[in-house]
């Protein structure tokens, strides 16, 4: 067996057939996993996983190419052959520019595909999208992940999202992408425990996965499968949620981490304020990018790190009327009842009065933020309160604070849902202002912190909304809902023919979750006493594909007990900061100097506590940057901006998929019963093809019952308006597939014209050339299997032509008008010249190969240059006593990192392969074939 790596694409014989190679990874042992599919007569179409450790792997030698002529009409074989090896073959290594920058559903947006152009400038795909709310980071990482899949570097995926956003993110990656992923949730884990083997590991079943963080970090049921698992992406969305040492996410994302080629880390609040955190996550993507986790800028992290608000100015530019300006925040103002104001002097006077209170606190100082957590819950709904004193008595132990709690208790007890200000007024709103009433068109998202509250909304709106019928008002609360249960309320809320008309929600669809389809209002029932969530609730319809005006209301509870902390003291004032730093800084992330709203929330009682107002707490954190990172959130640009991404260099013959596909469909007769209208094309998918679809989404297969017709265009214009129209009707998911250049189909037709040639054979064409010539790719590898230098050859008895393959063809005539006259000619004497071609195009491709080995090298010993002043600085200072524990994990680090770059260099001789030959019209013919004059 050789030493060289099997790219993919290359053909290699194998238990004495015939495989084309899909993927090849090396393995600890040194041996190669390769993933192939039977191009042999017995083989043909299965998919097999061989390892060279057990089973003897060779490449089939290009000397040994049998040509054979090309007798089809317009030589559409051959094309269709070369076209299928030009697309089969990965893009190399040192292609830094996009393949995929405007073959998608989505708009022409180059902001959305910087992240794109940063992560495949670096050593690795690894970077952290770190846009704020709203810029649309799903379809950010699908441009990644294309890229990725287009250089053979993301056939094995694994999607990591909070449960809730699952389904959204999985049809976001199908519907414009065509990316499929199999969704492990609750009912996907037991529709998976029904088809697969028992005992069998579902990471290996099924290669692009997303499942949810709480489910993965299962340690019992997925710890073991995943330590053996190793990925050509991870995306982990959400990703702040993984920073804590101690935690199981955190232990989960540092597996992921070292079991991965890309990782891609996504969040608008990467950051939570404490620098050692922050370091531990930007380490995940790469360990020696920071020598102090005490002191390190925007600077040190450029190379990973992205984040962009909405009036950053390629944004803005970009945007232009896609995005409409958000409206004002407007506080609309509740007297309390009298009921209501003998709630707010108890709080006044016996438990916010701290020391001033006659006899002392209430409680002592370890639970000083205690009252606090009474007023906050009582500016939600007296529901609210009556739970949180209720939870309070069941522990409490003192006797003053046991009679305070059921004063209290009697206190809210006395009041009715008729003695609720909010709830009037948020009724009023609802039907008089926003227009909220059943036959109605207009939807809304009312948001509280309390679950008490939003259960007892859902319980009392229907009836005075007139919402009584089934499903107008929806409710969700996170914690004992089903992860099923929730991603159909999100999923209903975004069809517009569903009858939801109000939905009722805590914070746990504040983060991720899209809201936007049908819904332009929103109403902070209560307001959180945080920037951060103020911010993220107002995202789910402030964001990216809205197409009217967000418009955002919170009630505001007012008292006239005097010296009472009502809605005036806290949340109106931060309702109006949060509007002021979006309109002006574009995020209010950081604006408290907290990057958590739970740490934002703790500081500022802490701050009231200490006598301080809301705008003094603000004024005093918003100067501190304890650790010199203010730079990290306004625009981090990754040092990609300015000019357009840089686009690819793609080979190919025909002008498109749609050209490819059809020809190949016809040529071929891949499909007899197929219907073409001009823009839509259905069919009932042949076995294999069906087989390949069980990767799709179970949602859309089952909706559609795809495996028996199957709908599809490569009319973007029609793909998007039945995308637009299944939003208005029962399903989300469209009839009619939009058929992007990853679709499967298109894979599966790729395969089939592969397959269909023989077994290591070139086809021999009649064109415009004065001499044969021979068409040869080059490849390179590094020890990863991965192609690090691809050259198409155009080899002549002079030698390799200084032209473009693709530009040889173009001069040749090599095109759909070709004529084929089927006169056959002796094929002998071109058969002779084939080892001299190919060590002619041999012999080009190692003069060059110092040129090749300089281009991948040179960024390769720029990292290595860094990670050896990384050693130097992350040592230097380090006391003796801690000195020998830490050189060591340095070490290790620096060995590990330097393993890495040895193994992204060219090794071993190139594969070389010969795709196709092409003769002059005047070669010597013999005779004509039948039915081909």
């Amino acid at each position: 067996m050789t030493e060289t790596s099997f790219p993919p694409g290359a053909r290699i014989e194998v238990r004495d057939a015939e495989w084309i190679v899909r993927t090849c990874a090396q393995l600890a042992t040194g041996g190669y996993k390769i993933t192939a599919v039977g191009a042999s007569e017995f083989v043909r179409d299965e998919d097999a996983v061989f390892f060279t450790d057990l089973d003897e792997v060779s490449l089939l030698k290009p000397e040994e190419t049998v040509l054979e002529q090309d007798m089809t009409p317009r030589f559409a074989q051959s094309r269709l052959f070369i076209e299928a090896v030009l697309r089969r073959t990965p893009l190399p290594q040192t292609e830094k520019g996009l393949a995929f920058a405007d073959r998608f559903l989505l708009d022409p947006l180059p902001y959305q595909r910087r992240p794109a152009e940063l992560a495949l400038k670096g050593l690795r795909p690894r970077i952290l999208i770190a846009d704020v709310v709203g810029l649309g980071k799903t379809l950010e990482i699908g441009l990644v992940l294309a890229e990725l899949i287009r250089r053979g570097r993301g056939e094995r995926i694994l999607v990591v999202t909070p449960q809730q956003v699952l389904e959204q993110f999985q049809h976001e990656l199908w519907t414009r992408f065509a990316i499929p992923l199999i969704r492990l949730d609750s009912v996907g884990i037991e529709r998976i425990q029904r088809e697969i083997p028992a005992g069998r590991n579902p990471f290996t079943y099924y290669k692009r996965i997303i499942v949810s963080i709480d489910t993965l970090k299962n340690e019992g049921k997925y710890g073991q499968h995943l330590e053996k698992m190793d990925w050509d992406a991870v995306v982990i969305d959400e990703s702040h949620n993984l920073i804590g040492e101690t935690s199981l996410r955190n232990k989960l994302a540092r597996l992921l981490a070292r079991r991965t080629d890309a990782l891609l880390l996504a969040s608008a609040t990467p950051h939570n304020g404490n620098s050692e955190s922050f370091a531990e996550l930007i380490r995940m993507l790469d360990p020696a990018a920071i020598a102090d986790d005490h002191s390190y800028s925007a600077k040190d992290i450029e190379h990973l790190y992205i984040r962009r608000t909405k009036i950053s100015p390629e944004v803005r530019d970009q945007m232009g009327t896609k995005w409409p300006e958000r409206g004002p925040s407007v506080p609309v103002r509740c007297a309390a009842t009298p009921a209501e104001e003998k709630v707010f002097e108890e709080l006044t006077q016996v438990w916010l009065a701290g020391d001033q209170r006659v006899g002392g606190p209430v409680v002592d100082g370890k639970n000083r933020l205690f009252p606090y957590t009474l007023l906050k819950a009582f500016l939600s709904s007296h529901r609210a309160l009556a739970k949180t004193v209720g939870n309070r008595l069941k522990n409490a132990k003192e006797p003053r604070e046991i009679d305070a709690l059921k004063t209290l208790a009697d206190l809210t007890a006395q009041i009715t849902d008729a003695d609720s200000a909010k709830l009037d007024a948020l009724v009023r709103l609802l039907r008089d202002e926003i227009g909220v009433r059943h036959g109605g068109e207009t939807r809304a998202v009312v948001f509280s912190e309390s679950v008490e509250t939003v259960r007892w909304l859902a319980e009392v709106l229907p009836k005075r909304l007139g919402l009584t019928g089934k499903g107008e008002v929806e409710m969700m609360l996170g914690n004992g809902m089903s992860d099923q249960q929730q991603q159909e309320i999100i999923e209903r809320f975004g069809l517009s023919d569903a009858p939801v008309r109000l939905l009722v929600t805590t914070d746990v669809t504040s983060e991720g979750v899209n809201l936007h389809r049908q819904c332009h209002h929103l109403v902070h029932y209560d307001v959180p006493w945080s920037l951060i969530r103020i911010e993220q609730r107002n995202g789910r319809i402030d964001r990216y594909g809205q197409t009217r005006q967000p418009q955002f209301r919170a009630l505001i509870l007012t008292s006239e007990v005097e010296g009472a902390k009502d809605d005036r003291a806290v949340a109106e004032k931060l309702l109006e900061k949060e509007a002021t730093a979006h309109r002006t800084l574009g995020t209010a992330e950081a604006v408290t100097g907290e990057y958590r709203a739970e740490r934002e929330e703790r500081r500022l009682i802490q701050d009231l506590l200490a006598g301080k107002s809301v705008e003094e707490s603000l004024a005093v954190h918003n100067a501190d940057d304890p650790f010199g990172l203010d730079g990290l959130f306004g625009s981090v640009d990754g040092g990609v901006t300015g000019a357009d991404p840089l686009r690819a260099e793609v080979p190919r013959l025909f002008d498109g998929s749609e050209a490819f596909v059809k020809e190949a469909v016809d040529t071929l007769g891949l499909l007899k019963d197929l219907e073409d209208d001009g823009v839509m094309l259905a069919f009932e998918p042949p076995p294999d093809l069906a087989h390949r679809l069980s990767a799709l989404p179970a949602d859309y297969l089952r909706t559609h019952d795809v495996r028996k017709r199957m709908k599809v265009t490569f009319d973007r214009a029609e793909a998007q308006k039945k995308l637009d129209e299944a939003r208005k009707t029962k399903t989300m998911w469209p009839e009619i597939a939009y058929l992007s250049d990853l679709h499967p189909m298109v894979d599966w037709v790729t395969d089939k014209v592969l397959v269909r040639l023989g077994r290591q054979k070139a086809p021999v064409v009649t064109a415009q050339v004065d001499e044969p010539t021979f068409l040869i790719q080059g490849i390179y590898s590094n020890r990863l299997g991965q192609p690090t230098v691809v050259e198409w050859m155009a080899v002549t008895p002079a030698g390799v032509l200084d032209r473009k393959m693709t530009d040889v063809l173009a001069a040749a005539g090599v095109g759909p008008r070709m004529i084929n006259t089927g006169w056959a000619f002796d094929l002998g004497p071109l058969q002779e010249r084939v080892p001299q071609a190919v060590a002619t195009a041999r012999a080009h491709l190692e003069e060059r190969r110092s040129a090749y080995e300089k281009k991948v090298v040179e960024p390769l010993d720029i990292y290595r240059d860094r990670l050896g002043e990384w050693q130097q600085l992350t040592l230097d200072g380090v006391h003796a006593s801690q000195r020998g524990r830490k050189e060591q994990r340095v070490r290790e680090t620096v060995e590990r990192q330097q393993r890495l770059l040895d193994s992204l260099k060219i090794t071993g001789e190139p594969l070389l392969r010969v795709l196709a030959v092409l003769v002059p019209h005047d070669g010597h013919q013999t005779g004509p074939q039948d039915g081909h004059r």
